[in-house]
């Protein structure tokens, strides 16, 4: 039986988006591949509210999160984080060897402006890495304020992680400052993995230019002069069917408008919380929590795995907490594709099981 997904990902994706993945395949150095390639560009680009150019990469989200510090750190990165994520980025850094300093909140808790201004009034980084929402504790940071203090600092290149909210909420990356904003398809995007996808300003190019050893296929420079130079082309073969299917995703998303999607977003966002209020409660202050996720205080003391067995047998899974956070709490995905019905569907589902339980 298929299971309706309510998990942080791969998310639920709608049947005539998995149907456009199976058209037929095109030369990939071919004009049509151009065109299709650009078409994407265009409309994300509305998505992102950017004017910069936009990268696609046959990986999932960390294989352009590790080229971005890779390609754009000369001196030393400051990596803030929220949770396992941006632990990640940090880990990262590490692996290739880039001189990098962790900055981590508590869970739950957000990357404050302060802590921000603290690292970089000292001089001591160029790159910067936020986590814009944070699947494993349900976080949404305040990246408006922490952007306020980023572009206080010019030579600080400003990665933003928005792998699991791209498509979900508003994300303005000019009015921002954001320098290269890093999403992949099996999130808000609602589509299958497979694709990651990057905006990355020329100011950032520029800087990446001046880094020696940045790889080379998450080599960003390379990406984008490939991009510029040959009309929409990319070094290696793309994944031609998931861009099939982002092309006419994107379509869906403008038809829906932007504004109309966010706010699809936020409604199933504040039915769940006030589920969980109801329930149990919020793992993070209400003020910071996600948009696309809902993680929830385990206080009942359930069994969060044999929730989801039951949960199972009517159709339906939802995820435990993540790391040293299972059974602690619970998560539960309202992305993508997914409507307030379908969460009314599945929170009625929880209802019941635990009435018989």
């Amino acid at each position: 039986m298929h299971k309706k997904l309510f998990i942080p990902g791969p998310i639920e994706v709608s049947e005539d988006v998995l149907q456009k993945m199976s058209t037929p395949m095109i030369g990939h150095r071919s004009k049509d591949a151009s065109k299709l390639q650009k078409d994407i560009s265009d409309k994300l680009k509305k998505l992102f509210y950017t004017e910069n150019e936009v990268l696609l990469s046959t990986s999932s989200g960390s294989g352009l999160m590790e080229g971005a510090v890779r390609c754009c750190t000369k001196k030393r990165a400051a990596v803030f984080s929220i949770g396992s994520f941006g632990d990640r980025w940090h880990e990262m850094a590490i692996s290739n060897g880039i001189e990098a300093d962790l900055f981590k909140s508590e869970p739950g808790s957000v990357t404050t402006p302060e802590m921000v201004e603290e690292a970089l009034s000292t001089g001591n980084y160029d790159l910067i890495t936020i986590t814009h929402n944070e699947t494993s504790t349900g976080v949404m940071n305040p990246v408006e304020e922490i952007s306020n203090v980023v572009r206080k600092y010019p030579d600080v290149i400003f990665c933003l992680d928005t792998v699991s909210s791209a498509g979900g909420t508003k994300i303005e990356v000019d009015k921002l400052g954001v320098d290269i904003c890093i999403t992949s398809s099996q999130k808000a995007l609602g589509l299958p993995p497979g694709l990651a996808i990057c905006t990355i300003s020329e100011r950032a190019v520029e800087k990446a230019r001046t880094v020696k050893n940045r790889g080379f296929y998450f080599d960003l420079v390379q990406l984008y002069d490939t991009v510029k130079d040959k009309d929409y082309q990319y070094p290696s073969t793309p994944n031609l069917s998931a861009m099939f299917a982002l092309d006419y995703q994107l379509n869906r998303i403008m038809e829906e408008g932007l504004e109309n999607r966010f706010n699809r977003h936020l409604e199933m966002a504040e039915y769940t919380r006030a589920w969980a209020k109801k329930n149990f409660e919020l793992f993070p202050e209400e003020q910071y929590a996600s948009v696309t996720l809902t993680t929830v205080k385990n206080t009942r003391g359930i069994s969060v795995k044999d929730l989801n067995a039951e949960l199972g047998k009517r159709g339906y899974a939802i995820s435990n907490g993540y790391g040293n956070l299972k059974e602690k709490t619970f998560r539960i995905a309202h992305m993508a594709d997914l409507t307030l019905n379908d969460v009314k569907e599945l929170l009625a589902a929880i209802d019941d099981i635990l009435s018989i339980s």
